[in-house]
């Protein structure tokens, strides 16, 4: 297949970013890469919203920046803080031209939250699942845009770069993917490709994450030798739900705490006024540490959200989605607390991108949570993202549309990239191996790279690590490459540099803690 544009992610970077050039842009195709189906990804799943400054009674642009300064703990880019904060007022409301429903006060008055590290109420949010309103609209705006195409159940692979045809790795010419489905592997050339996909939340035992967010943008980009930056600054969120909900995690918005709900050591005691002055409302690096040491302390394996001081008729205009899943595993958020543990949620560092989403890589952009761009440093403040996002996606697209009608790449080289030539086996024993290191990976990750670390901690996992990998390359070197191979491959690798970065970092800031800086 060939396509002026492939976009690998399905989010709403890469859904943004993809009806923003069809419009600007309408003669320009666009392919876009879904992992599974068009409306599964990270976004689906956010249920905060997005943070942006609207009510400038009570709030300000000048709030906001500082507030994410603050979050960041000095190691945010400044210059792109503040035209992310300036500019995302524009870029909602494309959204909501677009079609998203947001929740109101009134019929033009737009109902604000608060979350931990917020100043003031500026979250824009649908109830308590706005992820899922968000890419309802976005899909719907897709499938009425002629020029964009799109691949469900296909799986990023590795980029195509010159080293494809025997050069040194200068640009990018489009990616190898596999299909979930028959496990065949297309080549895809393209004059512009867009990493989109998301963050690796599955390199540890608990997380916020779906099961597909295993790195697979990060990994294709550390082997086609992009810069990647921060990758050790890793956020957890403090409250996910302790239990498993129909087999998958499920997420406790902190807009719930905004809201007075209290945390409670399993003795039923408050904790948080021991760990910062802002007690449920500090940032979620604070709230994680001091929820996994009250843990640690009373040997348990969980702590309590308590809200039963916020009333019924609140809770249940407010958190719909959450008042039903609590109450399907017997726990009525109305009367009793709420068992929850932190969990890796969101990654700070990423893909190293300028201010337009550019790599160090011709003819590769990098948009959302794989990407590095400045924004959180080394913590990111509540709900930041998806305002990134929307930001980051307007630029690159804007950027984009120049580049293709300068760009003049001969028909020869496209040409000249040979197909995937690959193994054509593997039996369900050799599956069965990938499960396990897969769950390996996610024991040593937990244990040793998680909210605490020590540099002998991280010094044992890198040797543990180095193990791994060379049982996986010969898996890889020796067997057919299936999507589970793919997506253990990425793992590692994304792992691995994880732990060699933090192992270069000598001083804590943000979500990094190394216990021997204490």
């Amino acid at each position: 297949m060939t396509t002026d544009i492939l976009v690998i992610g399905t989010g709403i970077s890469g859904l943004t970013y993809a009806i923003k050039i069809a419009l600007l842009s309408p003669n320009i195709k666009v392919i876009l890469i879904c992992k599974s189906k068009l409306d599964e990804g990270n976004t689906k799943y956010a249920q905060g919203g997005i943070a942006v400054v609207s009510n400038f009674k009570e709030d300000s642009y000048e709030k906001h920046i500082n507030d994410t300064l603050i979050a960041g703990d000095g190691m945010c880019n400044k210059k792109v803080v503040d035209f992310v904060v300036k500019e995302g007022g524009k870029r909602l409301k494309e959204l909501i031209d677009w079609g998203i429903e947001f929740d109101k006060e009134n019929k033009n008055k737009l109902d604000l939250g608060r979350e931990g590290g917020h100043s003031a109420q500026r979250i824009v949010h649908h109830k308590d699942h706005s992820g899922s309103e968000i890419i309802r609209a976005l899909i719907e705006k897709i499938k009425s845009l002629k020029n964009i195409e799109y691949l469900e159940n296909h799986l990023l692979v590795d980029l195509i770069t010159d080293h494809h045809i025997g050069n040194v790795p200068k640009r990018c010419y489009g990616a190898y993917v596999i299909s979930i489905t028959d496990e065949k592997i297309i080549k895809i050339t393209s004059k512009i490709s867009v990493l989109s996909t998301g963050g690796a939340g599955q390199l540890f035992e608990f997380t916020t994450n779906p099961k597909g967010a295993t790195g697979d943008g990060l990994g294709a980009a550390y082997r086609a030798k992009v810069q990647i930056k921060n990758l050790p600054y890793v956020q957890f969120h403090p409250t996910m739900l302790y239990s498993n909900v129909n087999d998958d995690t499920f997420l406790i918005t902190e807009a719930i705490r905004g809201k007075g709900a209290k945390l409670k050591n399993i003795n039923g005691e408050r904790f948080m006024h021991k760990y910062d002055s802002r007690e449920e409302l500090a940032s979620r690096d604070i709230v994680s540490r001091a929820i996994s040491s009250e843990m640690k302390k009373n040997d348990s394996k969980y702590v309590l959200l308590d809200s039963t001081n916020i009333k019924k008729e609140i809770f249940k205009k407010n958190f719909p989605k959450i008042f039903e899943t609590c109450k399907s595993i017997n726990c009525n958020p109305l009367k009793n607390p709420i068992p929850v543990v932190p969990a890796a949620h969101y990654f700070c560092g990423g893909i190293e991108v300028d201010i337009y989403g550019r790599t160090n890589l011709n003819g590769l952009y990098s948009i959302g949570e794989c990407s590095y761009t400045g924004l959180h440093g080394s913590n990111r403040l509540a709900s930041n993202s998806l305002l990134e996002s929307i930001v980051f996606s307007h630029r690159a697209a804007k950027i984009s549309i120049k580049e293709i009608e300068n760009l003049d790449i001969e028909e020869k080289i496209f040409n000249s990239i040979p197909k995937w030539n690959g193994k054509q086996s593997i039996s369900n024993e050799e599956l069965k191996i990938i499960f396990e290191l897969k769950l390996q990976l996610q024991r040593i990750m937990s244990k040793e790279v998680s909210i605490f670390k020590t540099i002998n901690g991280l010094k044992l996992a890198e040797k543990k690590l180095k193990n791994l990998y060379e049982k996986t390359l010969k898996l890889y070197n020796e067997k057919k490459l299936t999507p589970q191979l793919c997506e253990l491959r990425n793992m590692v690798s994304v792992s691995y540099l994880l732990i060699k970065q933090s192992l270069e970092i000598k001083f804590n800031s943000g979500v990094f803690f190394n216990q021997d800086y204490e």
